[in-house]
C-alpha cells in the first residue's frame, strides 16, 4: 500500500466552535470547511498539505464521547491518504492486521475511510482514506 501523506489528525473535542478560535486566534489557522457526519459535527483546518479536524459529537454513546468521557479532550486518531482504499484493506487483512470493519465506509468530504483496530498498533487509533479525485 502506498501511503502518501498524513492526511489528517483528528482531535476529539467538546466545543468545535471554541477549539476553532483557538486554532484560529492563536495560530492563524483558517477553517476550510464543516461538515456534519451522523452525529458528529467535524471541521477541517489546513496546515500545509494536511489537516487538523476537530471533532464534537451531541450524541452521548458515540465514539467522540467515549472517547472524551474516558481520556478527555485531546488526540483522536491519525489518518493516512492512501491511493487505493480496497487494496489497501486486501494488503491488512492478508497481513492479519485487526480492522474495525471488514469494509470501507463513507468518510469526510467523500472519502472512503477504514479505522484499523487500536489493539493492532500499539493502541493508536489510525485511519486510512482514500479521497474523491480532485479533492
Amino acid at each position: 500500500m502506498k501511503i502518501k501523506r498524513v492526511e489528517h489528525i483528528a482531535i476529539a473535542v467538546n466545543s468545535l466552535n471554541q477549539s476553532m478560535s483557538l486554532l484560529r486566534d492563536t495560530f492563524g489557522i483558517p477553517l476550510e470547511y464543516e461538515e456534519q457526519i451522523g452525529a458528529t459535527r467535524l471541521a477541517m483546518l489546513p496546515v500545509g498539505e494536511t489537516y487538523i479536524e476537530l471533532l464534537e459529537s451531541k450524541a452521548p454513546d458515540s465514539g467522540v464521547n467515549k472517547w472524551i468521557a474516558e481520556k478527555g479532550e485531546g488526540l483522536f486518531h491519525i489518518c493516512f491518504e492512501v491511493e487505493d482504499i480496497e487494496g489497501a484493506i486486501a494488503e491488512l487483512k492478508a497481513k492479519n492486521v485487526a480492522l474495525q470493519s471488514d469494509t470501507w465506509r463513507t468518510g469526510h468530504g467523500g472519502s472512503k475511510i477504514i479505522f484499523l483496530d487500536p489493539k493492532a498498533t500499539g493502541n493508536c487509533v489510525i485511519e486510512l482514506a482514500e479521497l474523491p479525485a480532485g479533492h
